[in-house]
């Protein structure tokens, strides 16, 4: 049975992680904008938007070995204030190599979130609850994605487009805040920071991880469904806005929606994992990939066919993105993991899905500049069939015994 302080911590951990997204989807909203004042192509804005996921995908590899030797309070601190700091600085950015560096930057720190987040979990709910748990974690994300969305898409439309990068800033520091104040680490360890691990324990962590298969094809799922979904998140704003010739506050409104049905997909499909396949997640994993894929390309259609087609199917792709997202990036790894590295194994599998976004960001400006939307919509749907047909091998895959 769940008990008070389990229920707290997941919910702490809903606002906390969910808040790092204020400054990270922010910048679609000031992407059109940014590249219209300072004269960026389509190939230049993706470098940007990529440069974030390399060092974001970087960081998650290691700063899933500090987060099982290092207080999660401290590397949530720099990552928040950290992150909302660099968003500041970007928006006094004119040229493209500055650009370019402090977004890279705030993707090292965007990637202080995920993992210490994972680590109190696993601290906190049993194997047992993890995926529903999890499940409710990565609601957070997706309701601080919707929020971002409207709050830097109205920001831009009023301040210009860095305003879209001020003003998400300053909820991302209060947030900081409310965690210092209320983060609770463990039901043993209180606010104390716990024991350091030897180097040659990280090193075996590495070892071990590197050398789980299952966790390799779950990281090539990962990087294959990232570059499909970070083409809807970092790229649907200015898609529509050119599609259909509309302002970025309303293309904002329309895209609000993803997240939305992201929410339903991120709790329901870890839901229905412990409900009704004991704990495999594969399974959900691969199903909802191969919607997505079905979905992006009847999105590519509905984006030319006017708004209300528009958010109804971006309704159902938020669902098919965040519900396997949400199992990839947390619940499967530390199920799959050996005893004693859940957050090294996601960590490691976060840092192949965003080599995953940052070569998607990458195609996406090269595909747009060179033969328009729609052949780049259609990269996003074929990249969801590969992540699908990577998580199909691990069907029949269950819970580790032991895992923490």
């Amino acid at each position: 049975m769940q008990t008070r302080g389990e229920r707290r911590a997941v919910w702490l951990l809903w606002g906390i992680y969910g808040a790092f997204y204020f400054c990270r989807t922010n910048i679609s909203a000031a992407v059109p904008g940014m590249g219209k004042e300072l004269a960026l192509s389509k190939t230049q804005i993706g470098a940007i938007l990529g440069g974030l996921k390399l060092a974001y995908g970087v960081g998650q590899f290691v700063n899933g070995q500090l987060a099982e030797q290092i207080s999660a309070r401290r590397l949530l601190t720099v990552g928040m204030l950290g992150s909302a700091a660099l968003n500041v600085v970007f928006g006094w950015g004119a040229g493209f190599s500055f650009l370019l560096g402090v977004w890279a930057a705030n993707g090292y720190c965007q990637a202080l979130g995920w993992t210490p987040t994972l680590r109190v979990a696993a601290n906190w709910v049993p194997a047992g609850r993890r995926g529903r748990a999890i499940g409710i974690i990565g609601t957070g994300y997706q309701a601080a994605g919707a929020l971002t969305f409207l709050v830097a898409g109205w920001a831009a439309e009023w301040l210009g487009w860095r305003g879209a990068l001020w003003a998400p800033a300053g909820l991302l520091a209060g947030s900081a805040v409310v965690m210092l104040l209320g983060l609770q680490e463990s039901p043993e360890e209180g606010q104390r920071r716990p024991a350091r691990k030897p180097a040659g324990v990280t090193l075996a962590n590495l070892l071990v991880t590197l050398g789980n298969p299952a966790l390799w094809l779950l990281a090539l799922s990962l990087g294959l469904l990232n570059a499909c979904r970070y083409g809807f998140v970092d790229w649907g704003l200015t898609h529509l806005k050119e599609t259909q010739g509309i302002g970025v506050g309303k293309a904002a409104l329309n895209y609000a929606i993803l997240p939305l049905g992201g929410m339903a997909g991120a709790y329901l499909a870890g839901w229905t994992t412990d409900r009704y396949f004991a704990g495999r997640r594969a399974p959900v994993i691969t199903l909802l990939l191969v919607a997505l894929a079905a979905l992006t390309v009847l999105y590519e259609r509905a984006a030319r066919a006017g708004s209300l087609w528009t958010v109804g199917v971006l309704l159902l792709v938020g669902f098919v993105i965040f519900g396997p997202q949400v199992l990839l990036v947390g619940t499967a790894p530390a199920d799959l993991a050996r005893r004693g590295t859940a957050a090294a194994a996601a960590g490691f599998v976060n840092f192949a899905g965003y080599m995953g976004a940052y070569a998607g960001d990458l195609l996406t400006g090269r595909l747009v500049d060179l033969h328009g939307w729609r052949a780049a919509v259609l990269a996003w749907a074929g990249c969801a069939l590969l992540a699908a047909a990577s998580a199909a091998p691990l069907w029949r895959a269950r819970a580790q015994t032991g895992t923490p």
